[in-house]
């Protein structure tokens, strides 16, 4: 998806971790996703820079579909389809 796309993606929940460290932000999405339906979309906030790397890395692994990151000014918007 394009960053303008993501922009305007409505999310079905979204996960406030601003303000905590690695692993929070990847444990926060963990229980989160629990709570949606399958083809639903989770958006995680992270100040955490290593969120941007685990955020994926974990998706792939639990096959569901990483759409993006769109880049704020102190943190950053990730969102995942939950397979």
């Amino acid at each position: 998806m394009t960053t303008e796309e993501l922009k305007n993606l409505k999310a079905n929940q979204t996960v406030d971790a601003r303000g905590t460290a690695c692993p929070g932000p990847l444990l926060a999405a963990k229980k989160a996703v629990g709570d949606i339906e399958s083809g639903e979309i989770l958006e995680i906030l992270s100040s955490d820079e290593g969120t941007k790397h685990d955020i994926p890395k974990w998706c792939e692994k639990m096959e569901h579909e990483f759409l993006g990151i769109v880049e704020e000014d102190s943190y950053s918007r990730l969102f995942l389809k939950k397979a």
